[in-house]
């Protein structure tokens, strides 16, 4: 069998975006609007996700499903992702935490789209592969190894907090960290039931929160927990 060409992915890629195109008009009740927006929709068109993912899964890497990357984690389903990144609202020069940078293919949807992006992974190897994987498609992305529980002080207030796992609550230090008008997507709950939910601030400070759609990822890790 020849090997998959640039032209053959870039082919799995408009199908996997049409694929996600389905699921949102499908999960309008729950996402408010029936197609991604357009900066989410043309970032999901160009970044390679074959590239973010182990080589022996190059063929499949356009497929909306879950990928594993090693250490008991996986790639999100890329409508999941969209999704997330959608309810973000985001405009480009728009401050961004990520929490969990995996191999890095969310943080290059979110750098695609013009946002400034600080990133927080737990996994010292991931956080290493990923930023040699960024910088070689010229993404400028900061990403740093630690508790992403914990945010980024030093560079709050973000507009927008993603977060790439599980928390039994929001964690305060997140809501902290998030600026007044800003939002927060992430998973709530146990590892049998969770919710992905958007947490907006007011530019008065005021915190609300609303449930969109069941979800599953695997637990947030914390610098208390183990990897893996």
């Amino acid at each position: 069998m020849k090997p998959l060409t640039d032209q053959h992915l870039a082919i799995f890629r408009r199908h996997m975006v049409e694929i996600i195109d389905m699921h949102f008009d499908l999960s309008s009740d729950e996402l408010g609007r029936s197609a991604p927006g357009h900066r989410i929709r043309e970032a999901l068109l160009k970044v390679p996700r074959h590239l973010f993912v182990a080589p022996q899964l190059m063929a499949v890497a356009y497929r909306d499903m879950p990928l594993p990357i090693g250490f008991d984690k996986t790639v999100s389903q890329p409508f999941i992702s969209a999704a997330m990144i959608d309810l973000l609202d985001l405009a480009p020069g728009m401050r961004v935490l990520e929490v969990g940078t995996g191999l890095g293919y969310q943080t290059a949807l979110l750098a695609e789209i013009g946002a400034r992006v600080w990133s927080v992974e737990i996994v010292e190897e991931f956080a290493e592969t990923a930023g040699m994987r960024l910088a070689a498609l010229s993404y400028e992305v900061a990403i740093r190894v630690g508790d992403g529980s914990r945010g980024w002080p030093q560079h709050a207030p973000f507009d927008a907090i993603i977060v790439s796992a599980a928390a039994a609550a929001p964690p305060p230090p997140l809501i902290e960290q998030l600026a007044p008008g800003g939002r927060m997507v992430l998973p709530v709950g146990t590892r049998e039931n969770q919710q992905l939910t958007l947490i907006e601030k007011s530019s008065e400070g005021e915190v609300t929160s609303r449930v969109v759609m069941p979800v599953i990822f695997s637990q947030l890790e914390t610098a208390a927990s183990p990897v893996g």
